[in-house]
């Protein structure tokens, strides 16, 4: 299973589809209509896809699959693109009033944040923190 790497390839903005509950034909044929790269450690549906984006995972260890990722697509880490999509539903985020959504969050958050985003498709409430900084210094000395 990939979902870690589902939800870290979110985390850097990545238009990422994971469900772990369809069949590998559902799996071909939704890349192939979606236009999206396969990611899978199963070797017998690599083989059967013949998806020319079709990425075999070897590693088992998290940051070396983000690796293995990035590499095959040829790219790097995008401090601006990080944390633009909803981890939950893959939608990308969109700003919100403060004012509109302050019942929806923690005083406390209220009072000590000023930016804002919401999730258009499940209406999932993100703001900024120390946690953005902390994910990005992260994966830049993991990676």
């Amino acid at each position: 299973m990939l979902g870690s790497l589902a939800r870290w390839l979110r985390i850097l903005g990545y238009d990422t589809a994971y469900d772990n509950r369809i069949a590998d034909d559902e799996i071909i044929e939704r890349c192939r209509r979606e236009g999206r790269i396969a990611l899978t450690r199963d070797r017998r549906l690599t083989q059967r896809s013949r998806l020319r984006g079709c990425l075999l995972i070897e590693h088992e260890e998290l940051f070396e699959q983000i690796r293995e990722v990035l590499k095959a697509i040829d790219h790097e880490i995008s401090p601006n693109r990080l944390l633009s999509r909803c981890l939950e539903c893959n939608s990308l985020l969109e700003s919100v009033d403060k004012e509109a959504i302050r019942l929806q969050i923690p005083a406390y958050v209220f009072k000590t944040h000023s930016h804002f985003k919401r999730c258009p498709g499940c209406q999932r409430i993100y703001w900024g923190g120390t946690h953005r900084r902390n994910i990005y210094q992260r994966l830049t000395t993991r990676l």
